[in-house]
């Protein structure tokens, strides 16, 4: 009998095959659904954020700058789309090597308010108006997905979507119970780039709940083992209160001990440990706002992986994307650094 001490950080009873990634994974990027929605706007996309972000991902996984040629990949009739005339243009054209990268986003202004509204995250499948509200928020979360998609095609990334409820991930009291991660690997090594978000799916003790994209991140995490971790934010960080009042100080590195406890290393501030960081949620916001985040980060920084948490679409991404920060001094970066305690930098 396996001894549960040696069990891998993150794996369940019986879960699937993970399978061989044929290189290092080189990051996992969580793109905020505030970052590229109007959040104030039910189903409202931020059409120039969302290009901004694509093409900094692009250049972050081609080692690209924003001048090269770009084919994109969307051939469909929808708007932007590069159509099914561009198809020749590939014939002579070699797609760069590229940065082996997943790619998992929120909801934003998408699913939050059906899910909420129904209940969805609180379970209770058999009762109608929450068995509806799963499927409506399905059907929103998806919807920006597809759109998410094919701004990243577009940019000649070869993104494919992978929703979580679609691919076999459920959850035990919200906890995840079951993840393909298997798939998740062979398509890495197809050359391609997984999608997945925040979506609705079957909970084997309350019927439904809402899986976050943050716990998305922290079960890939602990089962790929990337070599560092972003967040893209609609604000540039972690802040001692919420970023909007004017005393708010942003969090610049935050070092993560092997017991879970987490302290502010800079700035110096008063409030030099978790408990004095004021976190806020929005009221339709079920999957844990800014405070999942966190906790979320510092779970990956005990695997001994670096997180960064920085504004989408600002050069203080680009850099973060390109692994530019990675065991580098945070100085004359805006953004927060989330580290295990104790590494020197180089």
């Amino acid at each position: 009998m396996e001894d549960e001490s040696e069990r891998p950080i993150g794996s369940f009873e019986g879960s699937p095959p993970i399978g061989i990634l044929r290189r290092p994974l080189r990051c996992i990027v969580k793109l905020g659904g505030a970052a590229v929605t109007c959040k104030h706007e039910v189903e409202k996309i931020n059409e120039e954020d969302l290009g901004r972000v694509s093409s900094h991902l692009r250049q972050a996984m081609m080692g690209c700058g924003p001048v090269t040629e770009v084919l994109g990949m969307d051939w469909s009739r929808g708007a932007g789309a590069a159509g099914i005339d561009s198809i020749s243009d590939f014939n002579e054209y070699a797609i760069p090597n590229l940065e082996s990268l997943i790619i998992v986003h929120g909801a934003g202004s998408f699913g939050h308010f059906q899910a909420s509204k129904s209940g969805v995250h609180k379970g209770g499948l058999h009762v109608p108006i929450v068995k509806a509200g799963f499927v409506a928020t399905r059907i929103s979360v998806t919807s920006l997905s597809l759109a998410i998609v094919r701004a990243l095609a577009r940019e000649g990334i070869p993104a494919v979507g992978m929703p979580p409820f679609a691919c076999g991930w459920s959850t035990t009291e919200r906890n995840v119970a079951s993840a393909d991660i298997y798939q998740i690997t062979q398509t890495l090594n197809a050359g391609l780039v997984p999608v997945l978000h925040g979506d609705a799916v079957l909970d084997n003790q309350q019927g439904c709940t809402i899986l976050s994209g943050d716990v998305i991140i922290r079960h890939l995490t602990q089962q790929l083992r990337p070599e560092y971790v972003v967040f893209l934010t609609d604000v540039l960080g972690v802040y001692d209160r919420p970023p909007a009042n004017p005393k708010a100080v942003l969090l610049r590195e935050i070092a993560v001990e092997d017991d879970g406890r987490w302290s502010v290393v800079s700035p110096l501030i008063q409030q030099a440990t978790g408990e004095g960081v004021e976190i806020t949620v929005a009221a339709h916001d079920t999957t844990g706002g800014m405070g999942t985040k966190i906790s979320e980060a510092a779970a990956i920084a005990r695997l001994g992986i670096d997180v960064f948490i920085t504004k989408a679409g600002t050069d203080h991404s680009l850099r973060a994307l390109r692994g530019e920060l990675l065991g580098a001094s945070v100085d004359d970066w805006l953004g927060t650094a989330i580290r295990p305690a104790q590494r020197p930098l180089r």
